[in-house]
């Protein structure tokens, strides 16, 4: 069974910084691409940032030069540093991992999401 738990949200100000991590446990066998996404109320859940296993990383035209996306492999942990912080960032951060397990094959797996709140 794969377990995938995001961390760090909280309440900041604009212009502040925040940490996001996420990490993956269970019987993995590998992580192919990780990423985070966002969702506003009221609107869709969005892509921020993904990294390949290889390190190739991509980014929302909203996020780019603010927030980087980075991974441990060797912890299954992906984390998403965010600068310089707007209000327009306030969402629920959820992490998504594309996991392969013993006995369970491949599949994507989503963290349980956490809160991100800006003040302006």
């Amino acid at each position: 069974q794969v377990h995938v738990v995001d961390t760090g949200g909280g309440l900041v100000q604009a212009g502040g910084s925040l940490r996001l991590s996420c990490a993956a446990s269970g019987s993995i066998t590998s992580i192919n691409a990780m990423g985070w996404y966002r969702q506003a109320p009221g609107k869709q859940r969005e892509l921020v940032a993904a990294i390949s296993r290889g390190g190739i990383t991509t980014y929302a035209d909203s996020v780019k030069g603010r927030f980087t996306i980075s991974r441990d492999n060797a912890k299954n942990t992906v984390y998403l540093q965010m600068n310089s912080l707007k209000a327009e960032d306030t969402a629920v951060y959820y992490c998504n991992q594309y996991i392969c397990a013993v006995a369970a094959g491949c599949d994507a797996y989503w963290g349980q999401g956490t809160q991100v709140t800006v003040s302006a």
